[in-house]
């Protein structure tokens, strides 16, 4: 036999060796790289925790979806740079806000948040957990079919910069295979819980190809503080390029819907284009 030629069985091992080493670089957005580190908090000070050391981590079954399928390839998404603070607002958009709401998708208070939207023609981000997303995947293609913005908030919502890199990415990453499953396309929106970020949040998020947004204005209705008290907030904060925090779900949030029916049109009749969060030009 020449030194050059290969039995069958040979070829066979080498070219599934390939497809494996393919499939091992895949995230969610399809690819990833290196970060420089972002240490800094939305306060500007360092964030709590140090800095978490590298590891080699076993691939996740998302990680190694299978590259195959019957129709083209799909693109790979171009990666965000690495930040070292969140995005607090949206400039250069003109008179517009964005409302975002977190924790969900409930199905108790989830609906009612869409129903008011749809009411008014409006688009909303939602940044949703994975152990709620993942039960409630309907209510993620209701938002997608309505042209909201699906956010990545984790699976469990935890403090992140007490964590380990390995444990915060499996939390990042399990979430953006549930949105992507439910809705066909990875996040492309990241926000930490608490607001508490890190270097490691800032890399990971990045890495898999979403941009952190944190808020401008905090209703706090997490606190159940009243309708009214949320609709003055609310008031209070409109600007324009102002991020609005809400909650669709963590306890009882029937203040938080309710008070959406008022701000709402509110918002509007005062000129104002609610909106989604655009990548365009950052």
């Amino acid at each position: 036999m020449k030194k050059d030629h290969m039995t069958p069985g040979r070829r066979a091992l080498l070219r599934g060796a390939a497809v494996f080493g393919l499939a091992a670089t895949a995230g969610c957005a399809g690819t990833e790289r290196s970060a420089a580190p972002g240490p800094t908090a939305p306060s500007g000070a360092a964030a709590g925790g140090p800095p978490a050391a590298r590891v080699a981590l076993k691939p996740s079954a998302y990680r190694l979806q299978p590259m195959a399928g019957n129709g083209p390839p799909r693109a790979a998404r171009a990666l965000p740079r690495v930040r070292k603070a969140p995005i607090l607002r949206m400039d250069g958009q003109g008179r517009t806000m964005v409302l975002t709401f977190d924790d969900g998708p409930d199905p108790l208070y989830t609906p009612g948040i869409l129903r008011t939207l749809r009411k008014y023609d409006v688009r909303a981000t939602f940044f949703v957990c994975g152990e709620m997303a993942v039960d409630n995947q309907d209510l993620l293609r209701e938002m997608a079919d309505d042209g909201h913005v699906i956010g990545n908030h984790t699976w469990t919502h935890p403090l992140l910069p007490k964590m380990s890199r390995s444990a915060m990415r499996e939390e990042i990453e399990r979430t953006c295979e549930v949105i992507e499953d439910a809705v066909g396309e990875p996040p492309a929106w990241f926000r930490a819980p608490y607001g508490a970020w890190n270097r490691n949040a800032f890399q990971l998020g990045a890495n898999l190809g979403m941009e952190p947004l944190a808020w401008t204005v905090d209703t706090l209705d997490w606190t159940e503080p009243g309708t009214a008290t949320i609709v003055r907030r609310v008031r209070a904060g409109a600007a324009p390029g102002v991020v609005v925090l809400s909650h669709d779900a963590g306890g009882n949030r029937s203040q938080s819907v309710e008070a959406l029916r008022t701000y709402l049109p509110e918002l509007i009749d005062s000129g104002y284009r609610l909106t989604v969060p655009s990548r365009h030009g950052m």
